[in-house]
């Protein structure tokens, strides 16, 4: 089940009235987990370009789409071979700054996963 994202602010996001001060990442069964951004970091330097090693540990068979909270000035984003392995799997994906982000969790239907970065 999906949880509902109570709110977001720079540095936190509630999910289920749980507070979080890491990135997140909601799985397909509505599981929250901490990020693995050290797996973007290990090839990029920085976790605001997410790359396939992140994409092949986010991704889960059966989701139809995943949303990027892109962080709260949208700096995150994904490298071109995240993109590629994404549309090879057939899941859409769309990023959005982490507050609109946030709106679009609360009223998408199907089977998703969502990705939260909620700093810059």
């Amino acid at each position: 089940m999906k949880p509902k994202i109570d709110k977001t602010r720079f540095g936190s996001i509630t999910i289920a009235g749980e507070k979080y001060t890491n990135d997140v990442l909601i799985r397909l069964d509505g599981e929250v987990v901490k990020r693995k951004k050290k797996l973007s970091k290990a090839e990029y330097g920085t976790s605001h370009i997410l790359s396939l090693a992140e994409a092949r540990h986010v991704y889960e068979d059966g989701a139809a789409w995943i949303l990027i909270g892109s962080g709260h000035s949208g700096l995150v984003r994904l490298s071109d071979e995240a993109e590629q392995f994404f549309k090879k799997k057939g899941c859409q994906v769309r990023a959005l700054p982490t507050p609109e982000a946030v709106v679009w969790w609360n009223e998408a239907d199907g089977a998703g996963i969502g990705l939260f970065h909620v700093t810059c």
